[in-house]
């Protein structure tokens, strides 16, 4: 094999390393966007549940109110 072929082959070899390295690199970013899309749709459950957590203590501070005022 002449310097000239292993050029070749080594230029080829890199070539397909630049191009499997570019579809992996492909494949990340969409998992990334759904991964972003994910976290996303989950922070917004969260918000959803800390507004109801605090309507929840809300009506649990009335109800103890009135409680002690019968009571009282």
């Amino acid at each position: 094999m002449t310097i000239d072929e292993r050029l070749e082959a080594l230029t080829q070899s890199l070539e397909l390393i630049a191009l499997m390295q570019q579809a992996e690199e492909n494949r990340a970013a969409e998992r990334d966007a759904k991964t972003d899309q994910r976290i996303g749709r989950i922070l917004d459950v969260v918000e959803k549940q800390a507004g109801n957590v605090d309507k929840l203590a809300a009506i649990v501070h009335d109800h103890q109110g009135r409680i002690q005022r019968l009571e009282g």
